[in-house]
């Protein structure tokens, strides 16, 4: 009876471990799992960030621009100040009827 004893022991020893050693692998591939779903999630969220932030940047570029078409009338003596605005509310007309 010992010896039934014995194998039933070691069995259930055995069972248990390799249950243990089944239940460590699997935690191991869900947690690396999660971190690559956690890594996805940040770069979809820059991603979005940078789509986001691409406006501003167009929007500022058009700013900048016509700073600079601004200050080439206000700086330049020789041109007709009207006559370069009256130009430039065209255009901008233009673009708008377009858009």
């Amino acid at each position: 009876m010992d010896g039934d004893l014995a194998g039933i022991f070691t069995f259930v020893l055995i069972a248990a471990a390799l249950v243990f050693i089944f239940a460590s692998l699997t935690h191991r591939r869900s947690v690396k799992h999660e971190e690559r779903k956690l890594l996805l999630q940040a770069r979809i969220e820059e991603a979005k960030a940078a789509q986001a932030a691409s406006p501003d940047l167009e929007k500022r570029a058009q700013i900048e621009n016509r700073l600079r078409v601004l200050e080439r009338i206000v700086t330049d003596p020789s041109a007709d100040l009207a006559t370069e605005i009256e130009a430039l509310r065209d255009i901008r007309e233009t673009r708008e009827a377009v858009q």
